[in-house]
């Protein structure tokens, strides 16, 4: 490759997450200071977009807003009001209580009323009705939704979801269907052309589980079907808002296939859309980069020898119906039956960096390029003056190959098709990348992780159980939209409007442990620390786009460690190429949007959402409820851990959105303790016999106990099916962790499924990792102190905060033992600020800030700044080339610079 003569070098390491737990100590400093409460507070709320731009062409908008404990009752209604006092229909659900049973989280959501808007108050009261109220009627067979303005037939059985989709009478779109192409050999050189069967989407249930009156939402489950065989389980659900002209819909497939035979060659959502105006009145649009647009007639009247008129041919550029061709010029009129029909589109995304565009009249004639360029926004319309359906699929080129299809435009009947797997590009493989390498016994294996730092175990790298989520958007247009509306509808699609309440109302609810307060600039520490957060976030955003951290098993992870003599991300070496979750990015980048209130951290860590609980975690077969630790491949590792599939990643997107789907996830782990009758994790490193028996299962107190502690709150607070086997389980362990001789210091216990408690110890034992607190502990223990009563879990867990930073000899007077090596001692200097803050200790404190300034991750000796390097080029001419020296150690500084923030002013010292 072409050398690089400049190129960007980081010279400090990597560390965002701990400074932005960090940032908030930086306050009120009195040894007074007590921390902080809430008061409850049933005053108006302020709401307003994630983005400029408001609600634009979206159907609607659902949002979350957290309330302080005591503040409203159960039941308590909401009444939605623009800025200038008129009245928006809004729709509330709640989707969390506090102990106290008061509202922790309320959901709200808004259809096309709310366009217009840019900002809202929600207050107490009674809520304005929608215009055009939604209906939902169902059937045996089927499930209608009745907008208002559209209505869509939804089946509960059969090939066909959407059975029609109708505005004021007339069919726009019909036949709604999932389409799953098959192959089941690849072509690696040595053998002939595979060939690939069609599966089609089989529907195994329909329910109504929303019914108005702004919102309603259907889910559709099932599998894809060819003969006698079913796999592939899919999960759709449609969402529809009072008023609106579209819909959403958000599809979920598991993969349960045999990843050395069944290869995805194509996957993809498919509609029949009726034509029935004249070819000159049909209307083709499909977007490109930013607001270009292809914009076709399938029988075009422009450019011709003779000109038909220029009132004529604006009208059809702009998707007006033509006046009768008896009044055009009828050199143009008679000829019209030699001017080709262009019946077939395809627009196909097969890297993040380019797309073609190509058509043709009809099957057995060659296709002719119509255009390409880089990155195309998924969004196409197909119709004409008597009405057309818009269609589009969100992260188009972000989650790569993708392709949209337009067949059959010239006939009675067109046919579109969204691929979210490209049948064009190569088949999904999801074989392991290695054959294991000899690596057959256990000390084998470890010998392995001590060079590529991969955990390989036979078996273990399978696809068996990921999952992937896509979100797509279509329009039942009465007529072609203006070049307008479909910018609008195009940009819809590709950033959904996303209402929000303001950082300074979700911080004073205490909600999420209190761990987090408004961004702060107020002193020059202060904004020492907020310039090195932003900083940080830039760098990683920046690297997700210059090393392309795209695909569509890809898209949303980061890359755990840098090869600063290859100036390349170690993408191939084993546990250092995709993050996975560790180390908590997804914590990381949640605060920083709570604290911050920005679009560009919440779509960051939206898409890191949608990625890790999704593909690094398991939902089929006897791994379901764990997921993959770091690795070449998200599932490639066989480490099978609670810490990666953890809840307490997906509750902040949960809450301010009210995804049903994260919805799901959550409440698919309330039972994962049984995953350790499972899957040992520590197996390989055992010392001393042991085989797992449901009465006395070995059960760490750290990324263990954490990951079901996230899950059984969740449920309980949720309110969910099994929230009270949640809470007990949740109160019980918290119990016997606390009763154990040495607290969270005894590192683990036996547990008993059955009683849901830890056996306590006879003896007291020191087992403490730099890890435990890593992937979430902090988070729940600082929310379940506030939130049961339990004094000696309280206690127990400030005793591992005071102690994990202290001295070897401190730890030993206090535990008969020290804690031997450890790392990371900026991430838990947050528990240094914690219990300085809880127990009022001057000292303490000040070792906080020791250990954030002056140990291991981020320092303030450290560059804060891009400098020039010369060498060679390990990307193409044109790219800039950062590096950074990320580890573990360096990647929780992310967590210990922004988590204390749970402490806030109440730092003494």
């Amino acid at each position: 490759m072409s050398p690089i003569p400049r190129r960007s070098v980081l010279k400090a390491a990597a560390v965002a997450g701990a400074a932005a737990q960090f940032s908030w100590v930086l306050g009120r400093q009195d040894a007074q200071a007590a921390p902080r409460a809430a008061e409850p507070d049933d005053g108006p709320v302020t709401i307003g977009w994630l983005e400029k731009g408001g609600l634009g062409a979206a159907p609607g908008s659902t949002f979350g807003v957290p309330w302080p404990k005591g503040a409203h009752p159960a039941g308590q209604t909401f009444a939605l009001a623009t800025a200038d006092g008129k009245d928006v229909p809004v729709q509330t659900w709640t989707t969390a209580r506090w102990p106290d049973g008061s509202l922790k989280w309320t959901a709200h959501a808004v259809g096309p009323a709310a366009a217009g808007a840019e900002k809202f108050t929600l207050r107490t009261g009674a809520p304005a009705a929608p215009d055009k109220k939604i209906k939902v009627t169902e059937t045996r067979k089927a499930i209608t939704v009745d907008t208002g303005v559209i209505k869509a037939v939804i089946a509960k059985d059969g090939e066909r979801l959407v059975e029609s989709v109708t505005r004021d009478g007339v069919r726009i779109a019909t036949d709604g269907r999932l389409v799953l192409l098959r192959q089941g050999d690849l072509d690696d050189g040595d053998r002939g052309s595979a060939k690939w069967d069609r599966f089609d989407g089989e529907i195994s249930g329909a329910k109504a589980e929303q019914d108005g009156p702004v919102r309603a939402v259907v889910r559709i489950d099932g599998k894809h079907r060819k003969g006698s065989r079913s796999w592939l389980p899919f999960s759709v659900r449609l969402y529809f808002y009072a008023g609106a002209d579209s819909f959403r819909m958000v599809h979920t497939i598991t993969y349960d296939g045999d990843a050395e035979k069944d290869f995805v060659r194509g996957l993809g959502v498919r509609f029949s859309v009726p034509m029935r105006d004249a070819a000159y009145d049909r209307h083709i649009r499909i977007a490109g980069e930013g607001k270009g647009f292809l914009t076709e007639a399938v029988k075009g009247i422009t450019g011709l020898r003779r000109d038909p008129g220029a009132a004529i041919r604006t009208a059809q550029v702009k998707g007006e119906k033509l006046p009768d061709p008896a009044t055009w010029d009828q050199r143009v009129t008679t000829r019209l039956q030699y001017i080709p029909t262009w019946g077939d589109y395809t627009l196909a995304q097969l890297s993040a960096d380019g797309f073609t565009l190509r058509k043709r009249t009809k099957p057995g004639h060659t296709w002719i390029t119509a255009g390409g360029g880089g990155r195309a926004s998924g969004f196409g319309y197909v119709g004409g003056a008597g009405g057309g359906f818009s269609f589009g699929l969100r992260d188009f080129w972000e989650k790569h190959p993708a392709q949209l299809d337009i067949r059959g435009a010239a006939g009675d009947e067109a046919e579109v098709t969204l691929w979210l797997w490209s049948p064009e590009a190569q088949p999904m493989d999801l074989r392991t990348y290695h054959d294991g390498m000899g690596q057959a016994t256990y000390p084998e294996q470890l010998e392995g992780l001590n060079i590529t730092y991969e955990d390989y175990e036979p078996g273990f790298g399978t696809p068996y159980g990921i999952a992937r989520t896509s979100e797509l958007m279509f329009w039942a247009n009465a007529a072609t939209p203006s070049a307008a509306t479909l910018v609008d509808q195009a940009a819809a699609v590709r950033t959904p409007p996303q209402l929000a309440a303001a950082p300074e109302h979700v911080t004073k609810t205490g909600v999420f442990g209190g761990l987090f307060s408004p961004v702060d600039r107020s002193t020059p520490a202060k904004a020492t620390i907020e310039d090195h957060l932003d900083f940080l976030f830039t760098y990683y955003k920046d690297q997700a786009e210059q090393r392309r951290w795209y695909g569509f098993w890809d898209y949303g992870d980061i890359m755990h460690t840098y090869d600063e003599d290859r100036h390349q991300w170690r993408y191939d070496v084993g546990g250092y190429a995709w993050d996975n979750s560790e180390l908590s990015p997804d914590l990381w980048l949640w605060y920083a949007y709570l604290r911050s209130g920005r679009a560009d951290i919440f779509r960051f860590a939206e898409a890191m959402t949608r990625h890790t609980g999704e593909v690094d975690s398991y939902h089929l077969g006897k791994w379901a409820g764990l997921g993959t630790r770091h690795g070449v491949q998200h599932f490639a590792d066989s480490a099978k851990q609670q810490r990666i599939s953890t809840a307490v990643y997906r509750r902040p997107y949960y809450f301010l959105t009210a995804d049903e789907r994260v919805g799901d996830l959550m409440h698919a782990l309330v039972d994962s303790d049984e995953t350790f009758l499972v899957l040992d994790p520590l197996r390989k490193i055992r010392t001393e016999p042991y085989e797992p028996d449901r009465n006395a299962l070995s059960i760490g107190f750290g990324t263990d106990w954490s990951g079901l502690a996230a899950a059984w709150l969740t449920e309980w607070e949720r309110g969910g099916p099994k929230a009270a086997k949640a809470e007990a389980r949740l109160r019980s362990t918290m119990e016997t962790i606390a009763a154990q001789p040495n607290g969270f210091v005894q590192g683990s216990g036996l547990y008993d499924l059955d009683t849901g408690k830890f056996a306590v110890a006879a003896e007291p034992a020191v087992n403490v990792s730099h890890l435990s607190a890593m992937f979430g502990l902090v988070e729940m223990c600082a929310e379940l102190i506030d939130l049961v009563d339990q004094p000696k879990f309280k206690d127990a867990w400030l005793d591992y905060c005071r102690y994990f930073n202290a001295t070897k000899a401190e730890q030993k007077e206090r535990y008969g033992k020290d804690f031997g090596s450890l790392l990371l001692f900026q991430g838990h200097s947050r528990q240094d600020a914690y219990a300085a803050s809880r127990l009022k200790d001057e000292k303490l404190a000040a070792r906080a800030w020791q250990k954030f300034h002056d140990s291991d991750g981020y320092t303030k000796a450290m560059s804060w700044a891009k400098t020039d390097l010369e060498g060679p080029a390990v990307l193409e001419p044109g790219y800039e080339n950062l590096r950074v020296n990320t580890n573990e150690t360096a990647l929780f500084g992310l967590a210990a610079i922004q988590n204390l923030a749970l402490v806030g002013d109440e730092l003494p010292g």
